[in-house]
């Protein structure tokens, strides 16, 4: 399995995450679509940190499940642990280094309307 490296921007928070980076998803929830964050959740096992490890500040908003967290030097959010997937940590794909961002697929999530989304994304799972 491919192991991939990424980081923020000044490279504070640095880390690598095992797995295979077959299609990532969108959300237009306000901080999302604010952020550009491209989701990939994965497995805490298979993500190491290499650098910064607690370092990173957490801001919570809304229901306060959701932790975005993001480098305090350069405010750059890596990685987060997503309301929609609790036990996972989504890698923010634009902070993969040599990703090509064109050639994955894309799916949409609806986080303006989160309840009724994740509802059906959950029917469609079963």
């Amino acid at each position: 399995m491919p192991v991939w490296t990424g980081r923020c921007h000044c490279g504070r928070i640095r880390f690598e995450v095992e797995g295979e980076l077959s299609g990532v998803s969108r959300c237009n929830c306000s901080i999302c679509t604010r952020t550009g964050y491209l989701h990939w959740p994965v497995a805490p096992e298979r993500v190491r940190i290499v650098a910064g490890d607690g370092t990173w500040s957490t801001y919570r908003f809304g229901t306060g499940v959701a932790e975005h967290r993001f480098c305090p030097t350069c405010g750059i959010s890596p990685f987060r642990i997503a309301r929609s997937d609790p036990d996972k940590l989504t890698i923010n794909v634009r902070c993969l280094d040599a990703v090509d961002l064109e050639s994955l697929p894309i799916v949409s999530f609806d986080g303006r309307n989160w309840e009724s989304s994740y509802a059906a994304r959950e029917r469609g799972n079963s």
